[in-house]
């Protein structure tokens, strides 16, 4: 007679299954869709011209600022074939209150260049060229192909987008381009044109930098606030 041995159970713990991370990322998407229905790109522009432009004027100065400059650049420099011509010194002058404008006046001349030169004055679809153009890098060319052909090339990361990303426990850097890779690959993309201007929209009115509003914000129960 044959005696069957009993099976033991197995002492080995098996190791519980990490939670996605994808999942509370949609449901702040979502949260941020309900509270912000009207964020939108803060500069002003009516062409993708304008905002090639009024995006190389953003870098380390604020949205108002630039709106500000803009309306008389563009009222004498309407089109790349006219600005390509500016003489840089004049240029300077009209975007001086920018900060880092002779930097900016030489690539705003340069990109007019090419853009006249190789594209007959209109603005490239796609990232490859246009992060070829004087002042032109990843957020500026996704800013413009998100808002301006409504393109999803990537997730544009600035400030706001940073230091939000980084208190929701999203990411744990500060480096922009591994902020974009990180979120690109949890974001669904028809939702990465929006997220920058949902997050900076959060960022301005209750996250903000210095001192963030957690007792009123609608992310304060799942919010892990790293960093704050």
């Amino acid at each position: 007679m044959v005696t069957l041995k009993k099976k033991v159970p197995s002492s080995k713990k098996v190791a519980p299954k990490k939670s996605s991370k994808k999942a509370p990322i949609l449901e702040t998407i979502a949260l941020l869709k309900r509270y912000y229905p009207d964020a939108h790109c803060a500069l002003d522009y009516t062409n993708p011209f304008e905002l090639l432009v009024a995006t190389v004027l953003s870098a380390q100065c604020t949205d108002e600022r630039v709106n500000m400059v803009t309306p008389a650049l563009f009222k004498k420099y309407p089109t790349p074939q006219k600005m390509a011509k500016a003489p840089v010194e004049d240029l300077e002058t009209l975007i001086r209150s920018t900060g880092f404008y002779k930097n900016k006046a030489k690539n705003l001349k340069s990109a007019a260049i090419t853009l006249t030169e190789q594209y007959s004055g209109k603005i490239p679809q796609d990232l490859e060229s246009l992060v070829q153009l004087g002042g032109v890098g990843r957020k500026t060319a996704n800013v413009v192909l998100g808002n301006a052909f409504n393109i999803p090339s990537g997730i544009v990361v600035d400030t706001h987008v940073t230091r939000l990303s980084n208190r929701l426990g999203w990411v744990k850097t500060e480096n922009a381009v591994h902020i974009e890779q990180q979120l690109s690959k949890v974001v669904p993309k028809e939702d990465w044109i929006m997220l920058s201007h949902y997050l900076i929209s959060h960022g301005r009115a209750v996250c903000k930098a210095r001192k963030p509003d957690c007792s009123h914000c609608f992310l304060e129960e799942t919010c892990p606030k790293v960093g704050v």
